[in-house]
């Protein structure tokens, strides 16, 4: 980290190194981000599942469109583990186009012309909404692991809080992708009546033994690092770099899918002939993980990563409705079009499918999209035609049924 401007006689400092600079962007804006925030305050305590109460906190959030005369026309973009507020705007850190840009904008499925679209960053995160990196009041240093444990249910819990401070009383749609499904899930089962319509993608409603040993390989590679120090490792000026980086190169490799991978490298070799015999990057696809690793370093909080990844492992709709999963549905009102990818293993279709059933069971009214794709689990980042027609067509659907003016009507109103 960089102090201010230093005096005329003090000692000359090195240049300070590019990772260094990315990493000082990155805390900068874990405390003070560039996007929209609003902080409630000791009067209005977030209770969480760790059985405590959370107070204060921020969370920090980017808008796009504008919230028509009645606010109706609001959807929520409910981000994925390692996504971040800034869905079609780009990043102040990585300065990369917003992580959702081929489905929001102006005349897209989630058309700005249209809708109001807010994303936030989710609690725990760390890119403005409270989370381990953040400063503890009490003690002024970062919370670290004196953070409780997150939830998405908590997430959701705030997130409600963020609505109803802008004054929205029904969503139009929530809609999200893997983590950010859940939360879509989740804000369908508790607060049916404040959203129209939903759209999980890539999801479902609980997970897996095996995601949450994927997960736990990540978080020890995290702490076994000696640069962790306990998750107070901002009090040593340093970060985990090398557990992180390991713990992302696991997490990519479920993000693809077998025949991605060996479209894509095979098993080529990396700028070579022949094999080194070393334990060098020999192969395409070893390179391409340690690029991976080594970028997501330089823009995410290690202790982040600990809380969203625990936050997913403990995720389970069904335990919370005495594991019946269709009970978290009964009565609702609510408008589903689940989404899955034929190649995803993280969150296989018939993880949809199973929340399919029980809004079935629950005498919803649901669609289910199955699509084939060879891109795994990250489809629903990547150009997947057939994803953008669904949800186009979903949302036009909804957007009738909802009775909101189509844009015509809009511009005439306005004239």
């Amino acid at each position: 980290m960089t102090d201010g401007p230093s005096s005329p006689n003090a000692p000359e400092q090195q240049n300070p190194s590019q990772t260094d600079i990315d990493q000082d962007i990155a805390l900068q804006q874990a405390r003070m981000p560039a996007s929209n925030t609003v902080t409630f305050g000791k009067d209005n305590p977030l209770p969480l599942d760790a059985g405590l109460d959370l107070s204060p906190f921020t969370l920090a959030y980017e808008s796009y469109g504008t919230l028509n005369d009645d606010k109706s026309n609001a959807i929520l973009i409910c981000h994925a583990l390692t996504g971040d507020q800034y869905a079609n705007s780009p990043s102040p850190v990585t300065q990369k186009p917003g992580w959702w840009k081929r489905l929001i904008g102006p005349g897209k499925p989630v058309d700005t012309d249209k809708y109001f679209v807010i994303c936030s960053n989710v609690l725990g995160g760390c890119n403005g909404s409270t989370g381990p990196a953040s400063i503890n009041p009490q003690t002024k240093q970062a919370y670290g692991l004196e953070l409780p444990i997150i939830t998405i249910r908590d997430m959701v819990r705030a997130q409600a809080m963020l609505i109803e401070h802008l004054g929205i009383e029904q969503l139009f749609c929530v809609m999200g992708g893997s983590m950010g499904g859940m939360q879509v899930i989740q804000w369908a089962s508790a607060y049916p009546e404040r959203c129209f319509a939903a759209i999980p993608i890539a999801t479902g409603a609980r997970h897996t033994s095996q995601n949450i040993a994927f997960h736990e390989v990540g978080r020890q590679a995290i702490m076994a690092d000696p640069n962790w120090h306990g998750g107070r490792y901002l009090d040593h000026d340093t970060t985990p770099r090398k557990g992180l980086g390991v713990a992302r190169m696991a997490a990519h490799v479920t993000y693809m899918s077998e025949q991605s991978l060996q479209n894509k490298f095979g098993r080529n070799l990396q700028n070579r002939q022949s094999k080194t015999f070393t334990f060098d990057a020999d192969f395409q696809i070893e390179s391409y993980l340690r690029h991976q690793g080594m970028t997501f370093v330089d823009r995410f909080d290690a202790n982040s990563y600990l809380y969203v990844t625990r936050a997913m492992d403990y995720y389970d709709l069904a335990a919370d409705h005495d594991g019946q999963l269709a009970k978290a549905f009964m009565g609702t009102q609510t408008r589903f079009c689940i989404v899955a990818f034929s190649t995803d293993w993280l969150f296989p279709p018939a993880e949809g499918r199973l929340v399919v059933h029980a809004l079935n069971a629950a005498g919803a009214s649901v669609s289910f999209v199955e699509i084939d794709s060879d891109k795994g689990h990250d489809a629903f980042l990547l150009d997947e035609p057939e994803m953008l027609d669904a949800i186009d067509g979903f949302l036009k659907s909804a957007h009738k049924a909802r009775g909101l003016p189509d844009q015509k009507e809009e511009q005439e109103a306005h004239t």
